[in-house]
């Protein structure tokens, strides 16, 4: 973004929580997950351990809950970015950009790393 503003160009920063789309769908990552897990040599699945796939998948499930489905979010912010006279350097859509990721981006490293 700082780099672009010596050619004039105005970058804005679109930080989405997590929405509901392909992208995040639990049947495909898991699909990619389990692909990617089956060509890893044997000693790093060993250090891993199976149940640290198994894991990460039921995590991924648990966090679909709480998707955003309403993409207009988004397109909402992009759009203001565009159009906008004056648009601002970062936009967070959705309510656990927000609330979450936004306010942890303050904390010290330390302390959001242990959240």
């Amino acid at each position: 973004r700082i780099e672009m503003h010596s050619f004039g160009v105005k970058v804005s920063v679109i930080e989405p929580g997590y929405f509901k789309t392909m992208i995040t769908n639990v049947e495909n990552l898991g699909k990619n997950f389990q692909a990617c897990w089956e060509k890893l040599p044997a000693e790093i699945k060993a250090s891993y351990g199976e149940s640290y796939l198994r894991g990460f998948v039921s995590l991924l499930k648990l966090m679909q809950k709480g998707y955003n489905s309403d993409l207009s979010l988004v397109t909402n912010c992009m759009e203001h970015a565009l159009i906008s006279r004056h648009p601002r350097s970062r936009y967070s859509a959705g309510w656990d950009a927000k609330l979450l990721y936004l306010p942890l981006s303050y904390l010290p490293s330390a302390l959001s790393d242990a959240l």
